[in-house]
């Protein structure tokens, strides 16, 4: 069933919960107990599209006046942005990193606030920057995914209103227009807004919409993303587009249907964000009695990425998917209490993607975020990259490879894990990793 519209502004809010700590979420009752089978695996096909994540205003540093740098400077954020990892200046050598791993895909964005810092005016040299950004990551033999929108505007649209103003959606236009016609040609995979139920709920958090806006920013962004979608199809009339999907186990139809419904016509492939497990009934933030835990203490369960990609897959069974972010956070990089490490994530989660592929989901690509630890909206502590960069304490800003990076390498090597592969963490019952509807669901037919 569709979101209702008087639930959106919540059901919003849950959704950001998952990526920014300190949002309660509401889980639903258990659903009946549900294992897949885990039969041996077979490597993934040779054209199956490994790649990394980025984001411009999380890594670049150097940054425009935006919604976002505004918020940073009324104080409310846990860290000053500084330059982040300074990607800006250090991109070459972070995209020698992702090639050296094998990967065959570069996600990231194109800032808005970078290349139109003026409704009236552009500029060059920020173009400039993208342009030697997407040659790069072409010469390094891997395929550039280009985000029209990873959460932040300019200050002037800040000013004139953001997507609290129906004019927000020309204004979008016109500077996606601006970036689709200079780069289609060079054959990207393209998102065209980053997790759209997150992007409303950070907009919520940091006041650039009020909760009764919240409907009115989906309907917006559900008109820029079908308009741009018939541009970028007439200047590259092959493209792949998608608007990435971040999935809240638990409550994914609740909080992601409406705008599914809306965008799914519009869709190439289906982006889906996959972190973590549904909260436990019992944790007090559930109830709305207390703030929810850390981002690195959030349950992580690779297992629950299948039911992820299933039921995507139900819902667009002629289409492919692609896991566009998936990855694992850590407190400032330290080790985690349970013991479990970023190497034995990511073999859990490919392992469960494999499982996917022989079930006959069409899985045609896995990102992972991200390359490198980045500003992760208002905090550094929370460490998700490959490569570890402790921005606060270390002023060369060094890229340490984390257990990770090896394993990465393996694996795209090898085309995921082998068939005697066990998870480090066994399968459990769907119940505890998602809502009663999504356990109840059916494996896609081949």
């Amino acid at each position: 069933m569709p979101i209702r519209r008087r639930e959106l502004p919540a059901l919003a809010a849950a959704a950001a919960a998952l990526l920014i700590p300190g949002v309660a979420q509401a889980v639903p009752p258990l659903a009946p107990a549900a294992v897949p089978p885990t039969p041996p695996v077979s490597p993934l096909p040779r054209e199956f599209l490994w790649g990394v994540s980025c984001s411009g205003f999380q890594a670049e540093g150097h940054a425009p006046d935006s919604n976002w740098t505004r918020y940073i400077a009324s104080g409310a954020a846990v860290d000053e942005l500084r330059d982040s990892v300074d990607f800006h200046t250090r991109y070459a050598a972070d995209i020698d990193l992702a090639a050296e791993l094998g990967a065959r895909v570069f996600r990231m964005s194109v800032e808005w606030a970078r290349v139109q810092p003026q409704p009236q005016g552009w500029d060059e040299a920020a173009l400039g920057f993208y342009d030697n950004l997407v040659a790069r990551i072409i010469e390094a033999g891997m395929r550039p995914m280009i985000t029209l929108d990873h959460w932040v505007y300019p200050g002037w649209a800040w000013d004139r209103g953001g997507w609290r103003n129906q004019g927000m959606v020309e204004d979008w236009l016109v500077n996606a227009r601006k970036v689709v016609n200079r780069y289609a040609a060079r054959d990207p995979l393209w998102v065209t807004f980053n997790e759209p139920a997150a992007y409303i709920g950070t907009e919520l958090r940091i006041g650039g919409i009020s909760g009764g806006e919240a409907p009115a920013m989906l309907d917006r962004i559900a008109q820029a993303h079908s308009a741009i979608y018939d541009t970028i199809h007439r200047c590259q009339p092959t493209a792949m587009v998608t608007s990435n999907i971040g999935y809240v186990a638990g409550a994914e139809v609740q909080v992601n249907q409406e705008l599914v419904d809306r965008i799914g016509p519009k869709i190439d492939f289906v982006g889906v964000d996959y972190y973590f497990a549904q909260r436990s009934p019992d944790d007090p933030a559930t109830q709305g009695g207390a703030d929810g835990p850390p981002i690195w203490e959030l349950p992580v369960q690779p297992q629950g990425i299948y039911y992820a990609l299933r039921h995507y897959s139900r819902l667009f069974p002629d289409r492919p998917l692609f896991v566009v972010e998936n990855g694992m956070a850590t407190e400032n990089g330290k080790p985690r209490p349970d013991g479990y490490t970023r190497s034995d994530h990511l073999r859990d989660t490919l392992y469960w993607i494999q499982c996917a592929v022989a079930d006959g989901m069409k899985i045609i690509g896995y990102n992972y975020w991200s390359l490198t630890d980045n500003y992760e909206w208002g905090s550094y502590t929370p460490r998700f990259g490959l490569y570890t960069v402790d921005v606060l304490n270390d002023p060369t800003l060094a890229r340490n490879p984390t257990d990770a990076v090896a394993a990465y390498t393996r694996l795209i090597a090898d085309g995921g894990v082998s068939a005697d592969y066990r998870p480090v963490r066994p399968a459990l019952d769907c119940a505890v990793l998602d809502s009663a509807d999504i356990c109840a669901e059916t494996e896609p037919q081949p």
